[in-house]
Protein backbone atom coordinates (compact mmCIF):
# COMPACT_ATOMS: atom_id res chain seq x y z
CA UNK A 1 0.00 0.00 0.00
CA UNK A 2 1.27 3.33 -0.93
CA UNK A 3 2.02 5.82 1.85
CA UNK A 4 -0.59 8.42 0.01
CA UNK A 5 -3.41 5.66 0.18
CA UNK A 6 -2.53 4.70 3.86
CA UNK A 7 -2.85 8.42 4.72
CA UNK A 8 -5.80 8.94 2.72
CA UNK A 9 -9.42 9.29 4.24
CA UNK A 10 -9.53 8.24 7.93
CA UNK A 11 -10.93 4.59 7.30
CA UNK A 12 -12.12 2.28 9.96
CA UNK A 13 -9.59 1.55 12.79
CA UNK A 14 -9.27 -2.01 11.62
CA UNK A 15 -7.12 -0.79 8.55
CA UNK A 16 -4.15 -0.83 11.67
CA UNK A 17 -5.47 -2.97 14.17
CA UNK A 18 -3.32 -5.91 12.74
CA UNK A 19 -0.04 -4.01 12.87
CA UNK A 20 -1.09 -1.68 15.76
CA UNK A 21 -1.80 -5.43 17.86
CA UNK A 22 1.42 -6.65 16.94
CA UNK A 23 3.11 -3.64 18.07
CA UNK A 24 1.22 -4.01 20.95
CA UNK A 25 2.08 -7.43 21.56
CA UNK A 26 5.69 -7.78 20.66
CA UNK A 27 7.72 -4.28 21.14
CA UNK A 28 5.37 -2.81 24.04
CA UNK A 29 5.02 -6.69 25.59
CA UNK A 30 1.46 -6.11 26.93
CA UNK A 31 -1.05 -8.12 28.27
CA UNK A 32 -3.80 -9.38 25.98
CA UNK A 33 -6.54 -7.61 28.13
CA UNK A 34 -4.60 -3.95 28.27
CA UNK A 35 -3.69 -4.78 24.09
CA UNK A 36 -8.00 -5.10 23.92
CA UNK A 37 -8.41 -2.42 25.84
CA UNK A 38 -6.12 -0.07 23.52
CA UNK A 39 -7.35 -1.50 20.68
CA UNK A 40 -11.64 -0.84 21.74
CA UNK A 41 -9.94 2.75 22.72
CA UNK A 42 -8.45 3.71 19.33
CA UNK A 43 -11.87 2.90 17.89
CA UNK A 44 -13.44 5.24 19.85
CA UNK A 45 -11.34 8.06 19.00
CA UNK A 46 -11.84 7.13 15.09
CA UNK A 47 -15.43 7.14 15.44
CA UNK A 48 -15.19 10.82 17.32
CA UNK A 49 -13.20 11.78 14.78
CA UNK A 50 -15.23 10.81 11.92
CA UNK A 51 -18.39 12.44 13.65
CA UNK A 52 -16.39 15.76 14.18
CA UNK A 53 -14.49 16.06 10.37
CA UNK A 54 -16.33 13.17 7.99
CA UNK A 55 -13.20 13.65 5.06
CA UNK A 56 -10.20 13.91 8.23
CA UNK A 57 -7.04 12.72 7.21
CA UNK A 58 -4.84 10.82 9.34
CA UNK A 59 -1.98 12.44 8.73
CA UNK A 60 -4.02 15.44 9.37
CA UNK A 61 -4.65 14.58 13.23
CA UNK A 62 -3.68 17.91 15.00
CA UNK A 63 -3.31 17.85 19.03
CA UNK A 64 -6.30 19.94 19.54
CA UNK A 65 -8.09 17.14 17.84
CA UNK A 66 -7.04 14.98 20.15
CA UNK A 67 -7.82 17.17 23.17
CA UNK A 68 -11.44 17.52 22.03
CA UNK A 69 -11.55 13.77 22.56
CA UNK A 70 -10.56 13.67 25.34
CA UNK A 71 -12.69 16.40 26.81
CA UNK A 72 -15.48 14.00 25.39
CA UNK A 73 -14.41 11.11 27.06
CA UNK A 74 -13.83 13.54 30.16
CA UNK A 75 -17.61 14.57 29.76
CA UNK A 76 -18.68 10.50 29.12
CA UNK A 77 -17.79 10.03 32.83
CA UNK A 78 -14.98 8.23 32.33
CA UNK A 79 -12.85 7.27 35.52
CA UNK A 80 -9.21 8.81 36.44
CA UNK A 81 -7.99 5.37 35.67
CA UNK A 82 -9.85 5.08 32.63
CA UNK A 83 -8.72 8.29 31.12
CA UNK A 84 -5.56 7.13 31.98
CA UNK A 85 -5.66 4.22 29.45
CA UNK A 86 -7.19 5.79 27.19
CA UNK A 87 -4.30 8.77 26.86
CA UNK A 88 -1.87 5.74 26.98
CA UNK A 89 -3.39 4.13 24.52
CA UNK A 90 -3.88 6.91 21.69
CA UNK A 91 -0.06 7.49 22.25
CA UNK A 92 0.72 4.18 22.22
CA UNK A 93 -1.02 4.17 18.62
CA UNK A 94 0.31 7.40 17.10
CA UNK A 95 4.15 6.17 17.82
CA UNK A 96 3.32 2.98 15.89
CA UNK A 97 2.42 4.91 13.11
CA UNK A 98 5.41 6.71 13.56
CA UNK A 99 7.39 4.22 13.89
CA UNK A 100 5.96 2.34 10.56
CA UNK A 101 6.38 6.05 8.76
CA UNK A 102 2.50 6.41 8.35
CA UNK A 103 2.77 10.29 9.81
CA UNK A 104 5.45 11.85 10.03
CA UNK A 105 4.91 14.14 13.39
CA UNK A 106 2.96 12.89 16.21
CA UNK A 107 0.20 15.04 17.25
CA UNK A 108 0.26 13.26 20.44
CA UNK A 109 3.60 13.85 21.39
CA UNK A 110 2.72 16.49 24.23
CA UNK A 111 -0.51 14.26 25.29
CA UNK A 112 -1.18 14.36 29.06
CA UNK A 113 -3.67 13.17 31.17
CA UNK A 114 -6.37 14.97 31.98
CA UNK A 115 -5.91 16.38 36.03
CA UNK A 116 -9.22 14.91 37.71
CA UNK A 117 -9.23 15.82 41.15
CA UNK A 118 -12.51 16.94 42.84
CA UNK A 119 -13.05 19.76 40.27
CA UNK A 120 -16.82 20.38 40.29
CA UNK A 121 -18.58 20.19 37.12
CA UNK A 122 -19.63 22.94 35.03
CA UNK A 123 -23.63 23.71 35.64
CA UNK A 124 -25.60 25.98 33.59
CA UNK A 125 -27.98 28.16 35.43
CA UNK A 126 -31.68 28.05 34.61
CA UNK A 127 -32.03 30.91 32.60
CA UNK A 128 -29.04 29.22 30.70
CA UNK A 129 -30.83 25.85 30.25
CA UNK A 130 -33.50 27.96 28.76
CA UNK A 131 -31.70 30.10 26.28
CA UNK A 132 -30.24 26.90 25.35
CA UNK A 133 -33.08 25.04 24.08
CA UNK A 134 -35.00 28.69 22.71
CA UNK A 135 -31.39 28.05 20.08
CA UNK A 136 -32.51 25.66 18.50
CA UNK A 137 -34.05 25.88 15.33
CA UNK A 138 -37.25 24.42 14.78
CA UNK A 139 -37.20 25.23 11.25
CA UNK A 140 -34.98 23.01 10.51
CA UNK A 141 -35.92 18.99 10.02
CA UNK A 142 -34.46 17.42 13.01
CA UNK A 143 -35.01 20.84 15.07
CA UNK A 144 -37.84 19.29 17.11
CA UNK A 145 -35.74 15.85 17.69
CA UNK A 146 -32.98 18.16 19.11
CA UNK A 147 -34.86 20.25 21.35
CA UNK A 148 -36.57 16.75 22.62
CA UNK A 149 -33.43 15.60 23.31
CA UNK A 150 -32.60 18.73 25.41
CA UNK A 151 -35.81 18.54 27.37
CA UNK A 152 -35.22 15.13 28.23
CA UNK A 153 -31.38 15.15 29.45
CA UNK A 154 -32.26 18.25 31.65
CA UNK A 155 -36.34 16.54 32.86
CA UNK A 156 -34.86 13.71 33.60
CA UNK A 157 -31.32 13.33 34.59
CA UNK A 158 -30.02 11.23 32.26
CA UNK A 159 -26.39 9.54 31.41
CA UNK A 160 -25.95 10.00 27.75
CA UNK A 161 -25.75 6.17 27.30
CA UNK A 162 -29.39 6.25 28.88
CA UNK A 163 -30.63 8.97 26.34
CA UNK A 164 -29.60 6.99 23.37
CA UNK A 165 -30.83 3.70 24.72
CA UNK A 166 -34.36 4.97 25.15
CA UNK A 167 -36.71 2.93 24.20
CA UNK A 168 -40.51 3.87 22.82
CA UNK A 169 -41.98 1.56 24.94
CA UNK A 170 -40.12 2.95 28.42
CA UNK A 171 -42.10 6.11 27.86
CA UNK A 172 -45.38 5.87 30.01
CA UNK A 173 -46.82 9.25 29.46
CA UNK A 174 -50.17 8.58 30.98
CA UNK A 175 -48.25 7.88 34.37
CA UNK A 176 -45.77 10.53 33.93
CA UNK A 177 -42.72 8.81 33.80
CA UNK A 178 -40.31 6.52 31.72
CA UNK A 179 -38.00 4.12 32.22
CA UNK A 180 -34.60 4.40 32.83
CA UNK A 181 -32.11 1.90 31.95
CA UNK A 182 -28.94 2.94 33.92
CA UNK A 183 -25.49 1.24 34.46
CA UNK A 184 -25.25 -2.23 34.92
CA UNK A 185 -28.22 -2.91 33.56
CA UNK A 186 -30.31 -1.42 36.38
CA UNK A 187 -33.64 0.26 35.39
CA UNK A 188 -34.93 2.78 37.94
CA UNK A 189 -38.24 5.27 36.98
CA UNK A 190 -38.25 8.85 36.37
CA UNK A 191 -40.99 11.17 36.69
CA UNK A 192 -40.77 13.44 33.19
CA UNK A 193 -42.61 16.53 33.02
CA UNK A 194 -45.30 17.96 31.28
CA UNK A 195 -42.51 20.57 29.34
CA UNK A 196 -40.29 17.32 27.74
CA UNK A 197 -43.31 15.07 27.50
CA UNK A 198 -45.09 17.42 24.68
CA UNK A 199 -41.45 18.02 23.37
CA UNK A 200 -41.40 14.04 23.09
CA UNK A 201 -44.65 13.41 21.72
CA UNK A 202 -44.69 16.28 19.10
CA UNK A 203 -40.93 14.79 17.92
CA UNK A 204 -42.61 11.27 18.01
CA UNK A 205 -46.01 12.14 15.99
CA UNK A 206 -44.27 15.04 13.41
CA UNK A 207 -40.87 13.67 12.57
CA UNK A 208 -39.74 10.31 14.14
CA UNK A 209 -43.01 9.31 12.18
CA UNK A 210 -41.65 9.88 8.69
CA UNK A 211 -37.90 8.16 8.92
CA UNK A 212 -38.29 4.39 8.26
CA UNK A 213 -36.32 2.82 11.24
CA UNK A 214 -33.26 0.04 10.74
CA UNK A 215 -34.56 -3.17 12.21
CA UNK A 216 -32.29 -2.64 15.22
CA UNK A 217 -33.83 0.66 16.23
CA UNK A 218 -37.34 0.11 15.85
CA UNK A 219 -37.92 0.76 19.46
CA UNK A 220 -35.68 3.66 19.93
CA UNK A 221 -36.70 7.08 20.30
CA UNK A 222 -34.17 8.88 19.17
CA UNK A 223 -33.05 8.37 15.48
CA UNK A 224 -30.56 10.14 13.20
CA UNK A 225 -31.81 10.55 9.34
CA UNK A 226 -30.68 6.62 8.76
CA UNK A 227 -32.88 5.39 10.95
CA UNK A 228 -29.89 4.53 13.11
CA UNK A 229 -29.57 4.97 17.04
CA UNK A 230 -28.06 8.20 17.72
CA UNK A 231 -24.60 8.05 18.75
CA UNK A 232 -23.48 9.16 22.04
CA UNK A 233 -20.57 11.20 19.81
CA UNK A 234 -23.07 12.78 17.37
CA UNK A 235 -25.51 13.70 21.05
CA UNK A 236 -21.95 15.57 22.07
CA UNK A 237 -21.48 17.42 19.04
CA UNK A 238 -25.43 18.47 18.65
CA UNK A 239 -24.88 19.93 21.81
CA UNK A 240 -21.32 21.57 20.57
CA UNK A 241 -22.93 23.86 18.10
CA UNK A 242 -25.71 24.65 20.08
CA UNK A 243 -23.76 26.14 23.04
CA UNK A 244 -22.06 27.95 20.25
CA UNK A 245 -25.02 29.51 18.84
CA UNK A 246 -26.51 30.42 21.84
CA UNK A 247 -23.18 32.33 23.12
CA UNK A 248 -22.90 30.28 25.95
CA UNK A 249 -19.13 30.28 27.44
CA UNK A 250 -18.95 27.27 29.46
CA UNK A 251 -17.68 23.91 28.73
CA UNK A 252 -21.13 21.96 27.89
CA UNK A 253 -21.84 18.54 27.59
CA UNK A 254 -24.77 15.67 27.18
CA UNK A 255 -23.55 15.36 31.28
CA UNK A 256 -24.02 19.20 32.26
CA UNK A 257 -27.36 18.77 31.84
CA UNK A 258 -27.38 15.96 34.60
CA UNK A 259 -25.09 18.10 36.67
CA UNK A 260 -27.66 20.89 36.22
CA UNK A 261 -30.36 18.93 36.82
CA UNK A 262 -29.05 17.30 40.04
CA UNK A 263 -28.20 20.99 41.45
CA UNK A 264 -31.19 22.91 40.67
CA UNK A 265 -33.30 19.83 42.40
CA UNK A 266 -31.00 20.52 45.58
CA UNK A 267 -31.18 24.29 45.25
CA UNK A 268 -34.76 24.55 45.19
CA UNK A 269 -34.54 22.21 48.35
CA UNK A 270 -35.46 18.31 47.12
CA UNK A 271 -34.05 15.82 49.43
CA UNK A 272 -30.97 14.30 48.99
CA UNK A 273 -32.05 10.74 48.61
CA UNK A 274 -34.92 11.29 46.40
CA UNK A 275 -32.24 13.00 44.52
CA UNK A 276 -29.83 9.92 44.44
CA UNK A 277 -32.66 7.71 43.01
CA UNK A 278 -33.35 9.67 40.63
CA UNK A 279 -29.74 9.66 38.87
CA UNK A 280 -29.42 6.06 39.74
CA UNK A 281 -26.76 6.78 42.16
CA UNK A 282 -25.74 3.73 43.77
CA UNK A 283 -23.83 5.42 46.49
CA UNK A 284 -25.04 8.46 48.14
CA UNK A 285 -21.69 9.82 48.26
CA UNK A 286 -22.03 10.14 44.80
CA UNK A 287 -24.62 12.56 44.89
CA UNK A 288 -23.76 14.81 47.65
CA UNK A 289 -21.59 16.68 44.98
CA UNK A 290 -24.28 18.44 43.94
CA UNK A 291 -25.01 20.17 47.47
CA UNK A 292 -21.58 22.39 46.55
CA UNK A 293 -22.59 25.95 46.97
CA UNK A 294 -21.00 29.05 44.91
CA UNK A 295 -19.19 31.68 45.83
CA UNK A 296 -22.33 34.03 46.06
CA UNK A 297 -24.01 31.73 48.24
CA UNK A 298 -21.51 31.04 50.51
CA UNK A 299 -20.97 34.82 50.40
CA UNK A 300 -25.03 35.82 51.00
CA UNK A 301 -24.99 32.81 53.93
CA UNK A 302 -22.04 34.68 55.70
CA UNK A 303 -23.41 37.79 55.60
CA UNK A 304 -26.92 36.55 56.53
CA UNK A 305 -25.98 34.64 59.59
CA UNK A 306 -22.95 35.44 60.84
CA UNK A 307 -23.09 37.07 64.49
CA UNK A 308 -20.85 39.80 63.47
CA UNK A 309 -22.99 40.56 60.62
CA UNK A 310 -26.35 40.76 62.64
CA UNK A 311 -27.57 44.24 64.29
CA UNK A 312 -28.47 43.37 67.40
CA UNK A 313 -30.90 46.41 68.04
CA UNK A 314 -32.72 45.57 64.41
CA UNK A 315 -36.29 44.97 65.51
Amino acid sequence: MTENKRTGRLMKENMYSKGFKAFLQLERALSENTVMAYLHDVGLLFSFLQAKKEHLLIKDIAPDDLRDFLQYINEMGLGAYSQSRVVSGIKSFFSYLMLEKIINTDPAALLESPKLGKKLPDVLSETEIVTLIQSVDLSKPLGERNKAILETLYACGLRVSELTSLKLSDLHFNEGIIIVTGKGNKQRMVPVGDSAQKQLLTYIRQVRVRIAPRKEAENIVFLNQRGSKLSRQMIFLIIKKLVEKAGIRKTVSPHTFRHSFATHLIRRGADLRAVQVLLGHVSISTTEIYTHLNDTDLKNTILKFHPMNIDENAE
